[in-house]
């Protein structure tokens, strides 16, 4: 079998087998739901309800606020208790709407449709804005400014990211093997916005389960194939995955529209489906709740605004004493100070682990072994960027390419001098960015 992929990346120890063989189970939740008016990238959503309104599962409870924003809508059927600043994963604090379940899950009326054919392109992509869909593999940028280019005519590829190349998550994993005619369904709805479009279904090879049900599926779908990809991380980032399948290379200043190529995460396509064949908003998302400290590691169906406590008591609780909790992955997600927060859009995972390593690692001096330029898939030079922006030159650290750092920290992770390489360059690249925008 012929693999696809691109120069540079690591293999870390995935720890899928803890929960790739675990069924997705429907989760639904007990408490109060805490709905983040900031879960996607762009303006905040703007709140339709006040407190004491009464609310149904599917009422939009947050318009977008803005082009490039993303409407929210409520999970439960219950009543606004609080619109107040709340605590999301990533450790921020912006305004939130909180219902208090009534457990009846009264649902609004979804308009289903028969026929991709009863719809035109321009009401494909109002369908998609209306149900509030983002980037659900942790970006979060609003679906359908991804799918309005300037010249729709230009694009000849859309790329399913089925990777996973994150260890440990396998949501999308159980997604491809348990839902893939609705993940089927998403691609062929984005083609039909795209008339010169070939849709590619990108899968490393340690899910060949995956690649085999995929490919029998399409096989009679001449604008679809299925690429098999090396196993390696950062095997799905975007500029990565785009020139794994495709050849075409983009750097900080492109768009993937500009290579043609628009790429969309699988939980992201099956709420695609979800949104125009079912008439149903952004409500719910698969999980993954895992790690040495989880007591049965499980992939969840959950309802949006779930709080994280209720994910793991239901994956057994915690097991032995945790010291690290991480919200995605453990190579690119965000550490948490306390799993009293909110699941939003973009929540793929909660992973558990009883030792912080990471905080035991004594950074030393550089030793110039070259280990963090032969994995970098941006091919930079990340020691060297770290040392310009340890002493704040931001004008070397563009001049040597910086910008170019994709963040996937496979620096940091081969570097024998334990050196925050990732941490850095992440640093200057947001003073950098600052100060553009000034």
């Amino acid at each position: 079998m012929s693999l696809f992929t691109f120069k540079g990346g690591v293999h870390p120890d995935d720890g899928k087998e803890m929960s790739k063989h675990k069924p997705i189970a429907t989760l639904k939740p007990q408490k109060e739901l805490v709905y983040p008016l900031a879960q996607h990238i762009g303006a905040p959503a703007t709140p339709l309800v006040k407190v004491k309104d009464e609310v149904k599962r599917g009422q939009k409870i947050a318009e977008a606020g803005g082009f490039v924003s993303a409407a929210i809508y409520s999970s439960v059927s219950g009543v606004v208790t609080k619109i107040e600043p709340r605590f999301t994963p990533s450790g921020s604090k912006v305004n939130c709407i909180v219902i208090q379940n009534d457990n009846e899950y009264t649902e609004v009326e979804f308009q289903k449709i028969n026929s991709l054919d009863e719809l035109s392109k321009e009401e494909i992509i109002a369908k998609i804005k209306e149900a509030g869909i983002v980037g659900m593999g942790g970006a979060g940028f609003p679906t359908h400014v991804k799918l309005s280019p300037k010249d729709p005519a230009k694009i000849d590829y859309i790329i399913a990211n089925c990777a996973e190349c994150e260890p440990y998550i396998t949501a999308d994993y159980r997604r491809m093997l348990e839902n893939p005619d609705e993940l089927i369904s998403g691609m062929k709805i984005i083609l039909k916005l795209f008339d010169n479009a070939t849709g590619i279904f990108g899968i490393e090879d340690n899910k060949p389960d995956c690649i085999a049900k995929l490919t029998e599926l399409v096989k009679d779908e001449p604008r679809i194939k299925v690429m098999p990809l090396e196993t390696k991380y950062p095997q799905g980032a975007e500029r990565q995955l785009i020139f794994a399948t495709t050849n075409r290379a983009i750097n900080s200043s492109m768009l993937p529209a500009d290579a043609g190529c628009v790429v969309n995460n699988v939980e992201t396509m099956i709420a695609i489906h979800n949104a125009i064949m079912n008439g149903m908003p952004l409500m719910e998302r698969v999980m993954t709740v895992s790690g040495d400290g989880i007591a049965e590691p499980s992939n969840f169906k959950v309802l949006l605004g779930t709080n994280h406590n209720e994910a793991i008591e239901a994956a057994g609780g915690f097991k032995g004493t945790v010291e690290k909790m991480i919200s995605g992955g453990p190579m690119m997600g965000f550490a948490m100070f306390t799993t009293d927060v909110p699941i939003t859009k973009t929540s793929s995972s909660v992973l558990a682990f009883t030792k912080d390593e990471v905080a035991l690692m004594e950074p030393s001096n550089c030793i110039n072994c070259g280990r963090c330029v032969v994995v970098c898939p941006s091919r930079i030079i990340p020691s060297r960027l770290a040392d310009y922006s340890e002493r704040m030159d931001s004008a070397e650290f563009e001049k040597w390419s910086g910008m170019e750092c994709v963040e996937c920290g496979c620096c940091s992770y081969v570097c024998p001098a334990k050196r925050h390489l990732k941490q850095a360059l992440s640093s200057m690249k947001k003073i950098v960015i600052a100060n553009r925008r000034k």
